[in-house]
């Protein structure tokens, strides 16, 4: 497949590069990664994201090219189009119609519940960030890497393989790594912009989410609520949950950890996190959400009472 879409690279002229809603490290890194490397080969590029860029990953290199818009005539504007760290084409959110009807689709993806969206698919969830796989095929062309890119590419690997502890952190994760950071990327930088750099509303939210911090299952699950009233109270949105899940995850003798947070239109976003051979993957997709094995996601309608009951009923037959 990496062969395949090196020839879409090479016979196409303009791409547009897209990802998930509710934007994380390994989606903007991916994204600004591919975008300079299409430009540095000569080819015309745009990057759309639904949402607006976080604010710790703004110092990324590039992320001022990212549109909010898609122009009208999309559909014969670009030759192809790049869906990155997307398990499906309709979690671009608003657009993904429009990208639809682009003629070539480029799925590149590491959730094992990637829907294979696209003819054009490289999905391998073994490999820890959708950023490693664009190191591969950065890597297959034979490219120079600028300090841009590896620096992009770093953030991504960095943050989706929760700074290199998660488990598919592997020989070539690190290896991979190395490599960016003897191309410039700089990890003391990177890491203080990203996890150092927290605004005073998301520290101010953590504290309300601490106090709703509550363990069930003997104590082998623990999980914290965000309510939209506290958002309000603190002046934070909701890019500033980000993290907050892996909290509960880090006590001692918990096994699964979730975090609920209320949405503007009704439904709870509930994250989930795991230790071991616990799958949450599996829990989200009994709620047609998805990701991975120790980190998925998913939406549920209904008052909190009943979201966490079904919650609870699945996470109790998993671990």
């Amino acid at each position: 497949m990496m062969d395949r879409i090196l020839d879409i690279i090479d016979r196409s002229r303009t791409f547009l590069i897209s990802s998930h809603e509710r934007l994380d490290g390994d989606a903007v890194g991916s994204e600004l990664a591919l975008y300079g490397l299409l430009r540095q080969t000569g080819k015309e590029a745009d990057v759309y994201n639904q949402d607006a860029t976080p604010e710790n990953y703004r110092f990324l290199p590039g992320s001022q090219v990212i549109r909010q818009e898609l122009p009208a005539d999309c559909a014969s504007r670009y030759d192809a189009a790049f869906i990155v760290d997307c398990s499906d084409l309709s979690r671009v959110g608003r657009g993904s119609e429009k990208i639809a009807r682009i003629g070539t689709l480029v799925n590149i993806d590491h959730h094992i519940s990637n829907s294979m969206f696209s003819e054009f698919s490289y999905v391998d969830p073994r490999a820890s960030s959708t950023g490693e796989l664009i190191y591969r095929l950065i890597s297959r062309m034979g490219c120079s890497v600028t300090r841009d890119i590896a620096t992009n590419l770093y953030a991504a690997i960095l943050t989706d393989t929760g700074g290199f502890h998660y488990g598919t952190t592997g020989r070539e994760t690190l290896i991979a790594a190395g490599n960016l950071v003897g191309w410039g990327a700089d990890p003391q930088e990177i890491s203080e912009n990203i996890y150092e750099n927290n605004p005073l509303a998301k520290i101010r939210l953590l504290s309300k989410a601490l106090d709703t911090l509550t363990f069930d299952l003997d104590g082998r699950f623990g999980y914290m609520v965000v309510w939209q009233k506290d958002m309000q109270a603190v002046g934070a949105v909701p890019e500033h949950t980000e993290g907050f899940v892996d909290l509960p995850r880090s006590i001692s003798g918990v096994e699964v950890s979730a975090l609920f947070s209320e949405q503007h239109n009704g439904p709870f976003k509930v994250s989930f996190r795991s230790k071991g051979e616990v799958n949450v993957e599996r829990v989200a997709r009994a709620f047609d959400g998805g990701g991975h094995r120790n980190a998925s996601a998913c939406r549920i309608q209904g008052d909190f009472e009943t979201v966490y009951s079904r919650v609870l009923d699945v996470i109790r037959d998993g671990i």
